[in-house]
């Protein structure tokens, strides 16, 4: 079967591990190129190794989301080197640790921080490079999560607010032929969430699920490489859900 990607250009931001590097590899399977950023280096050698090992085109670049001037710096790199972008995949965002603490006692700092990261800098990512989007009526994909459907903390408000720009963004885009949705995963089996979460939390949250399967990052892979083909072509402005039909579609507390 042939490649659905195949030569075109596809930017991943958090590639260095979890769903961004499942997500890279996947894409080079389809015979995309790839530009991946993330801030942990360690991780990028890894995605950037795995991408080489599959036979893709794979450039690397360290990028901490929360400095502007370094997303403008990047994207005028890329936008330069790579005159058509075909697919942005906005995955990097804070997912664990203080985000899921009770939200009454984070700083105005912590609530610009997580909003910053997680809400507002894919939409700035996606404005820097839009040129290239346009040139190529790409595909923007923004990593969204079940938890933004009953937001109880920081985590859970930040992604129903990037929920929002999803659909603010694809109005916006929409001018220039750029498709734009999002992916609320349910809960996955990576190593972060194991990490994360109480054994018993975890099988609480997998308990809700309609079907009793066990979610990969694998699962949102092909899911975002579907989005981003044109078998997807007349998919705009929409959150899909990736949850096995969690019957709660928001958990944190």
């Amino acid at each position: 079967m042939a490649a659905r990607l195949a030569d075109r250009i596809v930017v991943i931001t958090g590639a260095g591990g979890g769903l961004g590097s499942s997500m890279a590899r996947r894409f080079a399977q389809e015979g995309a190129e790839l530009v991946l950023t993330d801030v942990d280096a360690a991780g990028l050698e890894q995605t950037l190794a795995d991408a080489d090992a599959l036979g893709a085109a794979c450039s690397t670049h360290a990028l901490d989301l929360a400095d502007e001037a370094a997303i403008t710096a990047f994207a005028a790199e890329v936008c330069a080197r790579h005159p058509k972008i075909h697919v942005l995949i906005n995955n990097a965002g804070i997912a664990y640790g203080e985000i899921n603490d009770d939200m009454e006692n984070h700083s105005l700092e912590k609530w610009l921080r997580f909003f910053t990261v997680n809400s507002i800098v894919p939409f700035l990512l996606a404005q820097a490079l839009r040129p290239s989007l346009a040139a190529a009526k790409g595909v923007i994909i923004n990593q969204s999560s079940m938890a933004s459907y009953m937001p109880a903390n920081a985590y859970g408000i930040t992604k129903a607010t990037l929920n929002s720009f999803t659909y603010g963004m694809a109005y916006k885009f929409g001018a220039d032929g750029i498709r734009v949705n999002a992916i609320a995963p349910g809960i996955m089996e990576t190593q972060a969430s194991k990490d994360s979460l109480a054994p018993e939390v975890y099988a609480r949250v997998q308990g809700m699920q309609m079907l009793k399967l066990h979610g990969t990052s694998e699962d949102i892979a092909n899911l975002a490489v579907f989005l981003a083909s044109d078998d997807a072509r007349f998919i705009n402005c929409e959150i899909v859900h990736c949850d096995a039909g969690n019957q709660l579609r928001g958990w944190r507390g």
